[in-house]
């Protein structure tokens, strides 16, 4: 890696970090932005996976160290979540890495609207039942397995139909990224779609970025990093689809 495409790599962690912590889709920068670093489609989409998962894990030990117990909730989703997520990182090696810029640059927009938008949780209501629930956080497993970015968003909306308090369901939010990602991992890994060294970078900014979040949220933040993860993201996804 050349200085250039360390500088932004840790750059984009940081920003992608932020954005997680103040309205989620962080990856939606960091993937395309490992395509820009030169590193390719299906591989960047395996090494954004290392960021994430040193992101979510320390968020569900701050959740503990807060007395929230995501583990004692989350059991009845983990094993769909596990098993779509195992499916969905073996469906998208498939693809070639051209495809796979092409499938995301164009992904990236409807995911960047509902990134903006923040879908209300549900808070009052009949809960889903156990077969509800199993179907939806094993598409959700598949999702997340493919492709990651905004699975946080989709699972808090999710979690808050499953019966859970928002607290709860964004301690478990963290929790099941962190399976999704375990679960998927090993698969890239097989595949080869791990590029260590700036998975490694980017992690670095990642975590740096989840601290930075959590105080420009307190602050008011989020009407500038908006307007800035607006821009980005269309801007690389054109990129991803060969508008330029």
């Amino acid at each position: 890696m050349s200085a250039l495409d360390i500088t932004i790599l840790v750059l984009g962690g940081l920003a992608a970090g932020t954005i997680n912590s103040i309205a989620g889709g962080g990856s939606l920068l960091t993937v395309p932005l490992l395509v820009v670093a030169g590193v390719p489609g299906n591989v960047a989409n395996g090494s954004n996976r290392v960021g994430v998962l040193a992101s979510n894990a320390s968020a569900v030990l701050a959740f503990r160290r807060l007395g929230v117990d995501a583990f004692r909730n989350a059991g009845r989703i983990l094993g769909p979540v596990v098993a779509g997520s195992i499916i969905g990182a073996l469906t998208i090696g498939q693809l070639d890495d051209a495809a796979f810029e092409r499938v995301f640059g164009f992904l990236m927009v409807p995911i960047l609207l509902i990134s903006l938008r923040k879908p209300k949780p549900r808070t009052d209501g009949e809960a889903w039942s156990q077969a509800v629930t199993f179907v939806v956080f094993f598409a959700i497993g598949i999702y997340g397995g493919a492709f990651q970015a905004g699975i946080g968003l989709i699972l808090i909306v999710a979690l808050s139909h499953s019966g859970m308090d928002l607290v709860t369901a964004n301690a478990v939010k963290v929790l099941v990224n962190v399976v999704v990602t375990l679960a998927a991992l090993p698969v890239f890994i097989a595949n080869g779609q791990i590029d260590w060294g700036p998975a490694l970078v980017l992690a670095v900014g990642f975590t740096a970025g989840g601290a930075l979040g959590a105080r420009l949220t307190v602050k008011g933040g989020e009407r500038l990093v908006r307007p800035v993860m607006i821009a980005a993201v269309l801007v690389l996804a054109g990129e991803l689809i060969g508008l330029y």
